[in-house]
């Protein structure tokens, strides 16, 4: 019964956010498939061109820039970035954010429509996704882009069948499947862009209302809520 369904989250959860499983009564099994390293850039100085404007797509990348010792130089600019939490991690370390949204696609379009006559630094990672720049390039956006993280796949063999996973990025999902199978599990993605990791690979997935790990959890204890 419930307590034999089992969820592996592809990721260390919070406590609270593993919690809500446990009281839901689903079992957890969690590991990170993926960890990310700043590179190592200590300084702005080591950038070439510093734009008017920054966009940021992660926590990651936030986090990655505020490692720079005068990251303080850039708290002035504008600032343009993807998702609340990267929006909330920007604002707590005094940047302004200027607009953000909830995937890079409508974010460089927000920006092609109402922010050409801006210039911008992309801070990004070394598997980051081509739709941003490529979007940007397409409208006439000038900007350039400086890579300050790595991320890294950290497979593993998962030796209990889950019933359900939890994917948070498209690297996850590869990073699990270099050392696992898709059969019947059912796939709970973050947003539409780790649901594509997937294509060909199975059509169990549901994707989270908003691109939140909170969320992404709510669709899981919904699915198989039906299911106890």
């Amino acid at each position: 019964m419930a307590e034999n369904i089992r969820i592996l989250s592809t990721k260390i959860l919070l406590s609270n956010q593993k919690q809500f499983l446990l009281n839901a009564n689903l079992s957890v099994i969690e590991a990170d498939f993926i960890t990310t390293k700043s590179l190592q850039k200590s300084t702005l100085s080591g950038v070439e061109v510093i734009n008017e404007a920054l966009i940021f797509t992660s926590q990651n990348a936030v986090n990655a820039v505020l490692e720079f010792d005068n990251f303080l130089e850039l708290e002035s600019k504008k600032v343009f970035c993807v998702g609340i939490k990267t929006k909330a991690l920007l604002e707590e370390n005094g940047f302004i954010v200027q607009a953000y949204a909830g995937y890079a696609t409508e974010l460089a379009e927000i920006i092609s429509l109402s922010y050409t006559n801006l210039s911008f630094t992309f801070f990004s990672g070394n598997l980051r996704r081509d739709v941003l720049p490529e979007m940007l390039k397409a409208n006439g956006i000038k900007f350039n882009e400086v890579e300050v993280y790595e991320t890294i796949l950290t497979p593993q063999k998962i030796n209990s069948k889950p019933d359900g996973i939890l994917f948070y990025s498209p690297s996850g999902v590869e990073s699990y499947l270099k050392e696992n199978k898709i059969t019947d599990e059912m796939c709970f993605c973050i947003g539409t862009t780790t649901a594509k990791a997937l294509e060909n690979i199975t059509n169990n997935i549901i994707i989270a209302n908003q691109p939140s790990v909170e969320n992404v959890i709510i669709q899981c204890i919904n699915y198989f809520g039906l299911k106890q």
